[in-house]
Order: structure tokens, then C-alpha cells, then sequence
């Protein structure tokens, strides 16, 4: 994901190339399959810094690296996290049960372990489907 796809995507306006173009407000971004290419850190770390022109690079990088630790604490705390237009992260317990290979059939023992799960909100559903997130 580019620069200009990721401020489409935070944005409620499209962006001047976009309306230059004619895309419409409610478009979505190629899928990342289509793109062949994953966002990296460094693609967030100089969005942040494109985002606050007042900002230094390293500064950019210290608020992304307090913002992800922070993220991380509250996880291992088991608190869940909660981001307004993003979705929210849980850490959930699962118990030790007997599972089976596909291929083969033997049963095999799952160890108890506790697992990261997120769910979107809406409004991400929403811009991800390409369509208005309701207010």
C-alpha cells in the first residue's frame, strides 16, 4: 500500500488525484493481492512522518514504537485493545483438546495456549468492501 492508498483509506475526502481522476469517495483500494506487495513498517513509520510535517524522522519513529509497545503491553496484560474506525484486539484462552491431521487422520494432542484475535469494526469493513461506513 502506497502513500496515497493509505491516506484514501484513513480519509473521508478523496485525495486531489483521486478527484482529478474521477474516483469516486466510496472506491477501495486494490486488494493487497492484486498489489503483490505487503505494507512494511517502514511504509507505516513514513506515513506517520508524512502525516506530521512538524515532526522529526526519528521523532516519527519514537511515536510508532511508543504506540506499538503500548499496544503490546496491554495485550500481555489481557486487556483488550480497542481502535475507534479500526477494530479491536483479545487475547483468548484456548483449552488442550485432541485434533486430528487432515492428511492422515492420527490424532494428535493440542497443548492449551492462548491466542491473539481481532475483529474490525464496521467502518473498516465498510472502506474495505468499498462502500460508506454508516454513521
Amino acid at each position: 500500500m502506497n502513500l496515497r492508498q493509505y491516506k484514501k483509506l484513513i480519509s473521508s475526502e478523496p485525495v486531489a488525484a483521486d478527484k482529478a481522476r474521477g474516483d469516486s469517495v466510496g472506491s477501495a483500494p486494490a486488494p493487497a493481492s492484486s498489489l503483490g506487495k505487503t505494507t512494511t513498517r517502514v511504509e507505516l513509520l513514513d506515513a506517520v512522518y508524512t502525516a506530521c510535517p512538524s515532526l522529526s524522522r526519528a521523532q516519527a519513529r519514537d511515536v510508532f514504537e511508543i504506540t506499538l509497545e503500548e499496544i503490546a503491553a496491554a495485550l500481555l496484560r489481557d486487556e483488550p485493545v480497542k481502535l475507534r474506525s479500526f477494530g479491536a484486539f483479545h487475547i483468548r484462552s484456548k483449552r488442550e483438546r485432541v485434533g486430528r491431521n487432515p492428511r492422515t487422520g492420527v490424532e494428535a494432542k493440542i497443548e492449551a495456549r492462548r491466542v491473539l484475535t481481532f475483529k474490525p469494526s464496521p467502518t473498516l469493513i465498510a472502506r474495505v468492501n468499498g462502500e460508506q461506513a454508516e454513521a
